[in-house]
C-alpha cells in the first residue's frame, strides 16, 4: 500500500491541466491522461474512447484507464463524446470526440462507442490506427461502433454497422460481429460468464473465474473461423449474481460473450483484437469483467507472459456505477472532473 500511495503522489504532478494552443484555433480540447509510474505497461500508450448513450462508457473508461495506469504502469488517454460548445461530456452527441489525433502515438485502443459518425478528418485518425494493424479491445456496443446515416458518401462509410461493402461494418470485419439483437431479456435477465473449456488456458482468462454482469446476452450469429471463444454467456432468470440459469433454448447453445482474434495481414504480424459484449458500468463492478479487460490489453500488446495469476484490478478512487439505460447518464460532468488524484482526495486508492 505504501508503494501504491507513493506512485499516486508522484503521478499527481503529471496529471494534465487545461492547455491552450498557439494557433488560430484557440483552446485545445481538454485531454484526460493518466501517467503510469511503475509496472509492466511503462512506455506503452493506451487510448480509451468513450461514446455511447446507454451503457455508461463515460464512467467505465476513466476507471479502466486509472486501473491500467496506477496498477500496471500504462500511459492512458481517455477521450469522450462531448458538447463542442461547452466541453461537457455528452454521450448523445454522435459526431464529436475531440482529441483523436493522439491515436498517432497509441499502442493499444479500447473502444466503447455506439453509432458514432465522426467528421472524416477525425475518423481518419482511427482508420489510420486500424490500417496499421494495431490491437483493439471492443466493449459491448463496439460491435456497432459506427453508423453513417448523415454522410453516406463518406470515405469511411464502410465502417457503418450495416454497410454492404463491408457486411457488418467495422464490428464484424475487425471484432468479429456486428449488432444482431438482445438474446437475453434486456433489463430482466442478467449474464453469467462461462469459460469455454477448450480455451480455458488462454492468458486473458487468468483470474477471471467469476464473471457476471446485469446486462443481457447479445445475439451472436456470424463469428469468423479465426475467432477464439473464451467465455459464453449463460442467460440467467433474474438480475442477481446468484440467479439461476434459464432452462431451455436460450442457453442451448450459449452465445459467446468474450472472444479474441488474430487477423492475418499481408505485411507484418497479425492484428490482435478482443471483444466482450459485457461491459456496462454496472457490469464493470464485477472483478472478473475488469480482469478480462485488463488482461486483454496485455494480450493485445503481446505482453501475455506478464499477465499474473490475478491481475490487480481494484478501483482507484471511488466508483459508483450508474444504471444502464437511455437518458440516465450523469449530466454536467467534464473530462477534467475525472482527474485523479485530486488535491482534496486523501483516500488516494480504494478497493471497492
Amino acid at each position: 500500500m505504501k508503494a501504491l500511495l507513493l506512485n499516486a503522489v508522484l503521478v499527481l504532478v503529471l496529471v494534465p491541466t487545461i492547455g491552450f494552443s498557439q494557433d488560430a484555433e484557440g483552446a485545445q480540447p481538454f485531454r484526460l491522461t493518466y501517467e503510469g509510474s511503475e509496472g509492466p505497461g511503462q512506455g506503452k500508450h493506451v487510448v480509451l474512447i468513450a461514446g455511447d448513450e446507454e451503457y455508461r462508457s463515460e464512467e467505465v473508461l476513466p476507471m479502466l484507464g486509472k486501473i491500467l495506469a496506477f496498477h500496471h504502469g500504462f500511459r492512458c488517454t481517455v477521450l469522450f463524446s462531448t458538447d463542442p460548445e461547452t466541453g461537457v461530456i455528452d454521450p448523445k452527441n454522435q459526431t464529436h470526440i475531440p482529441g483523436l489525433e493522439v491515436l498517432g502515438s497509441a499502442d493499444m485502443v479500447v473502444l466503447f462507442t455506439r453509432f458514432r459518425e465522426l467528421p472524416d478528418a477525425d475518423m481518419k485518425h482511427f482508420v489510420d490506427y486500424v490500417e496499421a494493424g494495431k490491437p483493439i479491445l471492443g466493449i459491448r456496443t463496439a460491435t456497432h461502433a459506427f453508423n453513417y446515416s448523415r454522410n453516406k458518401e463518406s470515405a469511411y462509410a464502410r465502417y457503418s454497422f450495416r454497410n454492404q461493402e463491408w457486411p457488418g461494418g467495422f464490428g464484424r470485419r475487425f471484432l468479429g460481429e456486428t449488432w444482431v439483437n438482445h438474446h437475453g431479456g434486456h433489463g430482466t435477465q442478467s449474464t453469467r460468464g462461462i469459460i469455454e473449456p477448450y480455451n480455458s488456458d488462454h492468458p486473458t482468462l487468468r483470474g477471471a473465474e467469476d464473471v457476471w454482469g446485469d446486462t443481457d446476452v447479445y445475439g451472436i450469429t456470424d463469428l469468423p473461423d479465426d475467432a477464439l471463444v473464451l467465455l459464453r454467456g449463460a442467460v440467467l432468470k433474474g438480475m442477481q449474481p446468484d440467479s439461476a440459469i434459464l432452462p431451455g433454448p436460450k442457453n442451448a447453445p450459449m452465445m459467446p460473450v468474450f472472444w479474441v482474434r488474430e487477423i492475418a495481414r499481408e505485411k507484418g504480424p497479425a492484428m490482435r483484437t478482443a471483444c466482450t459484449t459485457l461491459g456496462a458500468a454496472t457490469d464493470f463492478a464485477s472483478v472478473g469483467v475488469r480482469r478480462i479487460m485488463v488482461n486483454s490489453c496485455y494480450w493485445g500488446l503481446r505482453m501475455e507472459k506478464q499477465i499474473p495469476a490475478e491481475s490487480e484490478v481494484s478501483f482507484v478512487g471511488e466508483f459508483k456505477p450508474s444504471k444502464f439505460g437511455f437518458g440516465r447518464f450523469v449530466e454536467g460532468v467534464r473530462p477534467e472532473d475525472h482527474v485523479w488524484p485530486k488535491e482534496t482526495d486523501t483516500s488516494k486508492a480504494n478497493d471497492k
